[in-house]
């Protein structure tokens, strides 16, 4: 039975229900509608915790899915899990999919440079300054192209760039 079928949360039954609704009144194609249904039972999943089966579930709506400003959500999706299983590399990998079909993605960037504060931080713990660096640098890079994006979010990343010196644009309002 599909993860959507067995919610017994008020709020995700509901989401459910609309969702299939607007299926059926959508002029999508079959392939569409079922790429759909795997991305909302992969998220119904992440939100629960169970992210193998919401990996899976995103693997499948990835087979289906065409549209490439969809696409982009599942590998989002798809690197949060990544990411917060401490695997790096896909994490990163994924983002950078996401950013590949959607390019104005300031969520995917923020991760990414999330992950580079992380892995300078754990540079620096093992005493490794020219490594720390150069990923926060990366950092502070990707944080720009974020916060051009949207300018009024990742307030504490410009705080960090000021603070850091890396800031290379002025005032991001």
């Amino acid at each position: 039975m599909p993860r959507s079928q067995r919610n017994d949360n008020f709020i995700d039954k509901t989401f459910t229900v609309m969702a299939d609704l607007i299926l059926k009144v959508l002029p999508t194609n079959k392939a569409a509608k079922e790429a759909f249904a795997y991305y909302r039972d992969g998220m119904s999943a992440q939100a629960d915790g169970e992210y193998a089966e919401a990996l899976a579930n995103y693997e499948e709506a990835l087979k289906l899915e065409q549209d490439p400003y969809d696409r982009s959500f599942v590998l989002y999706n798809m690197g949060l899990i990544y990411a917060s299983n401490g695997e790096h590399d896909r994490a990163l990998e994924s983002y950078h999919q996401a950013l590949e079909l959607n390019p104005r993605m300031p969520q995917a960037l923020n991760n990414i440079a999330v992950i580079y504060h992380y892995l300078g931080e754990q540079a620096e713990l093992a005493n490794n300054t020219s490594e720390a660096d150069k990923n926060y640098d990366q950092a502070a890079e990707y944080w720009e192209r974020a916060i051009r994006l949207a300018p009024n979010n990742y307030i504490e990343a410009q705080n960090w760039l000021k603070t850091t010196g890396r800031m290379k644009i002025d005032v991001f309002f």
